[in-house]
């Protein structure tokens, strides 16, 4: 399991995370997508508006049907779990470990976090095996996102690298801050990110170096 997590709200974790997943589809790799954010869930509606009519997608439960039922994703497109209805009446810590057991191990698994250092936040980085920072490059951005790295690594999720959205080049000090490397850059592409020729085409590049430096004992790439 690997957490998409990041510092502040808007940063480009949801989109990061159902992006990222299409792009492991489209190298062959089973692929399940998770709303680990449920005082804010927003991936699932994110897919049925940029749904590309893929199967795989359309049958989106909740994590409880996912933890009883299990997840089998194909390669054709992601799996997309969505937040449980009356999300208060679920303990999101056993919810996410549960959820470990209900998809294959071959799978890739990215967990949508919630933004910040919160008790909310923490479960799915206790969950997760690494961590994924998604940051815009402002400063304030940067610094909650360095805060986040080091939660992780408390968490023993440490950072497996991080992605920079909406930025035309990256410093290479920013790796420096967030004690990672920078394994994508994401250009801006407003209001429809997903259906931009070229944030797909980043997507695409960091599914491919993300399978291999980390996915590939791990997971089925073709």
């Amino acid at each position: 399991m690997i957490a998409v997590a990041g510092g502040k709200g808007g940063s480009g974790k949801t989109t990061t995370t159902l992006g990222l997943a299409r792009a492991l589809s489209r190298r062959g790799a089973p692929a399940v997508a998770v709303d680990a954010d449920w005082d804010l869930p927003n991936l699932a509606r994110l897919a049925s508006e940029t749904d590309d009519g893929a199967a795989g997608e359309r049958d989106r439960r909740t994590v409880v049907d996912a933890v009883r039922d299990g997840v089998s994703p194909d390669r054709s497109a992601p799996a997309v779990i969505a937040a449980p209805d009356g999300t208060e009446t679920v303990d999101p810590a056993p919810a996410f470990e549960a959820l470990r057991n209900a998809v294959p191990d071959d799978a890739a698994t990215l967990l949508d976090c919630p933004a910040g250092a919160s008790p909310d936040a923490a479960a799915p980085l206790r969950a997760a095996d690494r961590s994924l920072l998604v940051t815009p490059l402002r400063r304030s951005a940067l610094r909650d996102a360095a805060k986040t790295a080091a939660v992780a690594r408390r968490l023993d999720c440490p950072p497996v690298g991080a992605v920079a959205v909406r930025a035309p080049s990256v410093p290479d000090a920013v790796a420096d801050l967030l004690g990672c490397p920078v394994m994508g850059r994401v250009p801006s592409a407003a209001p429809a990110p997903l259906s931009d020729s070229s944030v797909e085409s980043a997507y695409d590049d960091l599914a491919r170096r993300l399978a291999g430096e980390y996915g590939a004992e791990r997971w089925r790439v073709a």
